[in-house]
């Protein structure tokens, strides 16, 4: 489509109306200007062919694929109501107890009022098997990814690498390979290519890497244990979504690679047979050592630091994880006090350190 507008020198609206439209005239980036509402905003304006204004709408991208305009509504909700509704830490743990149900359990009970069990399942496995397809595709890509920056592609290279050399005394050889799922899909999302928002593009690599790390190296790894996974990472998720925001552009980085490293990490301890407590416990540890976190891309791309970064972002989940299954699931932090946290720290953030590529390594690099 975008190669038929470009070459055309139209876009098309409402069907078949078609407009005169050029990208280098029509399409103004102007990153220093934020719009009201939110800070990853787009205006768009219609005019006749007298340059009259006709139209003005302004849009905003909030994170995890949801577009909203001024009045805050986005897409229709869903048809039907959750069963056991909950819309923090505290609510969930408590709705668990309530009914007797791991954090998986209710997440799924909950998707029975939008489609029957079976589709859900189905689903799951769809989402699980996109993830891993995105490895698989970003394990074999060659060259440089698209953009100025001009990133060389290293997930073919790592990947071959820990094909040809064996080292079983190597303890953290492992991590290795959680590091290359992780670039493998971030690759490819840097590339346009087909990965989940998981909750985010932009951290798009760690819940898939965390996922391959259970299939691969967790013993009794099973396909019910993957829906679990992502039931599990899904309810925390939720949590995020509602009470704060998973967007880079309002809260910085925490909110894309933190959200998705304590979605892991719960996701993660659930399937190693943790308690809801310690489910809590690890999606609490993996959002708390990200407080902080600037969203500062490159010149705008989602390369550097962003592809290194879910590497980092889903051992970390795998640490917090294991930390939270060698306690009891009691904590002085709670996951909704450390919610919170994030929330406020991105509200306190200068702007230029949320996704406008106006500060941090956005400008040193280029500096340099």
């Amino acid at each position: 489509m975008l190669r038929d507008v470009r070459n055309r020198g139209v876009v098309t609206l409402l069907g078949d109306h078609e407009v005169a439209f050029s990208e280098g005239d029509h399409v103004l980036y102007r990153p220093d200007e934020l719009l009201p509402v939110h800070s990853n905003g787009m205006r768009f304006v219609l005019k006749d062919e007298r340059g009259g204004l006709l139209l003005e709408r302004h849009l905003y991208s909030i994170g995890g694929g949801a577009v909203v305009d001024e009045s805050g509504l986005s897409i229709a909700p869903r048809e039907g109501s959750p069963h056991h509704p909950y819309a923090s830490g505290a609510e969930l743990l408590a709705a668990c107890d309530a009914a007797g149900l791991t954090i998986s359990e209710l997440a799924a009970f909950n998707e029975d009022a939008f489609r029957e069990r079976p589709a859900t399942n189905q689903a799951l496995l769809a989402i699980a098997d996109a993830m891993h397809q995105s490895i698989s595709r970003g394990c074999r890509a060659r060259g440089t990814l698209p953009g100025f920056l001009k990133v060389p592609r290293r997930a073919q290279r790592l990947h071959r690498d820990l094909m040809e050399v064996h080292n079983p005394q190597d303890p953290l050889r492992i991590l290795d390979w959680v590091s290359l799922f992780a670039i493998a899909v971030n690759e490819e999302n840097a590339a346009g290519g087909r990965v989940v928002t998981a909750p985010t593009n932009g951290a798009a690599g760690i819940v898939p890497a965390v996922l391959e790390y259970y299939r691969r190296f967790v013993a009794d790894a099973s396909t019910e244990g993957v829906q679990s996974f992502l039931l599990t990472a899904g309810a925390i998720g939720i949590i995020y979504k509602e009470s704060a925001s998973i967007s880079g552009a309002e809260v910085g980085c925490q909110g894309e690679v933190g959200a998705a490293c304590s979605m892991a990490a719960a996701g993660l301890a659930a399937v190693m047979g943790g308690t809801i407590r310690q489910v809590e416990n690890a999606a609490e540890i993996g959002m708390e050592h990200n407080l902080g976190l600037t969203c500062d891309p490159v010149g705008g791309l989602v390369q550097v630091p962003c592809i290194e970064r879910n590497a980092v972002g889903a051992v970390k989940a795998i640490t917090a994880a294991r930390i939270a299954l060698r306690g009891d699931g009691t904590h002085v932090v709670s996951l909704d006090q450390v919610i919170k946290t994030m929330r406020e720290t991105g509200a306190d953030m200068h702007t230029k350190y949320k996704e406008t590529s106006l500060g941090g390594l956005a400008v040193n690099i280029v500096e340099c």
